[in-house]
């Protein structure tokens, strides 16, 4: 899915004229297979992947340096934490029925801990094994779990998805330029798609389609909360503010991520 998402980029940026189209065949394969990022992204865009490709890059020892160190922090992140983490988030959602309220709440947090700490790494080492190499792929995470709210989340987690669903779903649906229960809806149908493009099970759909739900609830109720928190005089602390906000957006997410790690509804139930 990520080299097919990468071809499909470079194909509407060659038909909209954005993007000159690539006349050797090794170069353009070398695009959509690029190694380090084919299995876990992010997805490249031909504007920054492609031209990189047809640049000299010479050896920089600091550069590689720099790009081990990713790599190992990439590690790091997948074997140290994201498999401790799994250990227990497998044994507690295999067997739910054996376990209280209270440890599945923690298995969902920490599946949360590892399903960011699994993406990232293989992120951190698809970014470091470029760099090595000389090439600067696109940064696809930046610390999601303090973002304040939904809209926020989803421009620090997997950005290079988010973006190309942006550029060539919601953006052509007519974005939010169009009445707003069409604005409403195609922000539905980019996170039910965004739900499929995870996986082929409900689940997944689900969990897009509560993303969307979060969304377009925050569209709805901005000017009822704005006043909310002036009456309550939230606006003149704002650390507690964000503190609070952070708070909120992590509930909502990790509660979203029961349906993305279940296999099934009564699982997720």
């Amino acid at each position: 899915s990520v080299h097919t998402f990468q071809s499909l980029s470079y194909t509407v940026e060659v038909y909209r004229r954005h993007q000159a189209a690539e006349r050797k065949l090794g170069m353009f394969a070398l695009y959509v297979m690029f190694y380090p990022q084919l299995v876990a992204g992010p997805i490249e865009r031909p504007e920054n992947l492609l031209r990189q490709l047809h640049e000299h890059h010479r050896f920089d020892a600091d550069r590689v340096a720099h790009g081990l160190r990713q790599i190992l922090w990439g590690f790091f992140k997948k074997v140290v934490i994201a498999d401790r983490c799994a250990v227990v988030v497998d044994q507690v959602y295999s067997h739910p029925d054996h376990y209280g309220a209270l440890s599945i709440a923690l298995a969902t947090y920490l599946f949360a801990i590892q399903i960011y700490c699994d993406f990232s790494g293989y992120t951190d080492i698809a970014l470091g094994a470029a760099r090595v190499m000389g090439f600067d792929l696109m940064v696809n995470f930046r610390t999601p779990y303090l973002s304040r709210n939904i809209s926020e989340f989803w421009g620090r987690w997997h950005i290079s998805l988010s973006t190309w669903f942006r550029d060539y779903l919601y953006i052509p649906l007519g974005g939010n330029r169009v009445v707003r229960w069409r604005w409403y809806w195609n922000l539905m149908i980019v996170f039910l798609v965004s739900g499929l493009w995870h996986g082929a099970a409900w689940t997944y759909v689900v969990w897009g389609g509560l993303h969307g739900t979060y969304l377009i609830l925050a569209i709805v109720c901005a000017p009822l909360l704005a006043k909310f928190t002036k009456a309550i005089g939230l606006d003149t602390k704002p650390k507690l503010k964000r503190a609070i906000n952070i708070f909120i957006t992590v509930q909502l997410v990790s509660f979203a991520w029961i349906f993305f790690r279940a296999h099934t509804f009564q699982e997720a139930s």
